[in-house]
């Protein structure tokens, strides 16, 4: 909730009105307009910007060609690392 509050406040287009954001804030709390009717929640999903989506498609392949890339040893010493490093916890 902290979170959509705050992207209320960085909207320039909207006014920052103290009373709106109050008002805004605690239909948001109770799940409801003030005046009784069901709220409505427009999520926006952040995870579809171009640069989120251009890291991701790195991001799948990276582990893969990094492996492809390192020799067996290395690979074995980073598991043996990971594998200490997990029963360490």
């Amino acid at each position: 909730m902290l979170e959509s509050v705050r992207k209320e406040l960085t909207k320039p287009e909207e006014g920052r009105d103290f009373v709106v954001l109050a008002r805004r804030v605690v239909e948001k709390a109770i799940g409801a307009k003030l005046d009784g009717s069901p709220l409505v929640l427009t999520t926006v999903s952040v995870n579809e910007s171009p640069a989120v989506l251009r890291g991701r498609k790195g991001g799948l392949k990276g582990g893969k060609a990094r492996a492809k890339r390192l020799s067996a040893y290395k690979r074995h010493k980073i598991a043996k690392a990971a594998a200490k490093a997990r029963w360490k916890k």
